[in-house]
């Protein structure tokens, strides 16, 4: 009898499971953040060429299966080149300088069997943000992409953004950290929010401190689970450089849940003038060696964070 009770217990708990359905479901998502590094010729001379770069990145995203990631930096053709290497991701943005094609995109990159696309939206990081516009002490053109998805699996909302703050215009960093913080409350309606970027300052700045101290946001890194972090963000397209500043970060909603936290410092190699083979006593004569370059796939490194959207 106590048996048939039991059974009895789990079934009944089994049916209300399923009967909430879509609701019960807790929304999980790999996200993160690239600053891929604009298309130059100075690169290129360096040995950093974007058409050396593109394939390690696009292997790089599948490879940790970002879900939604923010970009800055890529030009138009560079974003198509991903969009190209990427099946099943799409993007959304504009060119800072006109709104359309021209200049440097904030662009975010989506895989459309994960999402649906609500609406998206750019604003300028200026007193004008409606307009292409450089805003207060800043050098360049600056522009913040958001978009509004809808979660496939669990009907659930959230917004996602991604900027670019100006990398000499002190005044114009901390009026465009005001102007996000603002533009958050106003577009996103208290749905949940992920803000990617490069922010162009580190955890130690006043201006960190506009977003982390707004109420709405929180700093991935400082409220996950799990941290793999061995270095800050930036790297110069030097493999063997270190930095403790994350200038470059993933702000979340604070009911968020950060499973996860990582800094990707992956790099590659390539082959130098005088790459000769070596053996290694540690190994079988039968294995070979050779001296390559190790190189980064652009100047800063990627962020991924694994996070539960809050209910």
């Amino acid at each position: 009898m106590r048996l048939l009770r039991l059974l009895l217990v789990s079934a009944t708990a089994a049916i209300l499971t399923v009967s909430c359905g879509i609701s019960r479901r807790v929304t999980t998502l790999q996200v993160g953040s690239y600053n891929i590094r604009y298309e130059n010729k100075g690169d290129s001379l360096k040995g950093n060429g974007w058409g050396q770069r593109l394939p390690i990145i696009a292997q790089q995203i599948l490879f940790h299966d970002l879900e939604i990631f923010g970009t800055q930096e890529g030009y138009i053709g560079q974003l198509e080149g991903m969009k190209a290497l990427l099946p099943g991701y799409e993007y959304i943005g504009v060119g800072r300088d006109d709104g359309k094609l021209a200049g440097e995109h904030s662009a975010i990159f989506y895989k459309t069997e994960v999402f649906d696309l609500l609406g998206h939206g750019d604003f300028w990081l200026s007193p004008t943000p409606d307009v292409p516009s450089k805003g207060w002490d800043a050098a360049l053109n600056r522009i913040c992409t958001w978009g509004h998805f809808r979660v496939k699996a669990t009907r659930q909302e959230l917004y996602y953004m991604s900027l670019h703050m100006d990398h000499i215009g002190v005044q114009a960093r901390m009026e465009s950290a005001k102007l996000v913080v603002e533009k958050i409350k106003e577009i996103c309606g208290g749905k949940p929010v992920v803000l990617t970027g490069d922010f162009n300052v580190d955890q130690n700045n006043p201006i960190y401190r506009v977003f982390t101290g707004s109420g709405i946001l929180s700093d991935s890194y400082e409220i996950c689970e799990i941290r793999y972090a061995l270095d800050g963000t930036a790297n110069g397209f030097d493999p063997n450089s270190f930095t403790t500043s994350r200038i470059d970060h993933v702000f979340v909603s604070p009911q968020t849940r950060v499973i996860r936290y990582g800094v990707l410092t992956d790099t590659y190699r390539t082959m130098t003038p005088e790459a000769q083979k070596y053996e290694n006593g540690n190994f079988p004569k039968e294995i070979s060696f050779q001296a390559f370059q190790a190189r980064t796939p652009s100047d800063h490194f990627p962020i991924k964070v694994i996070l539960q959207l809050p209910k």
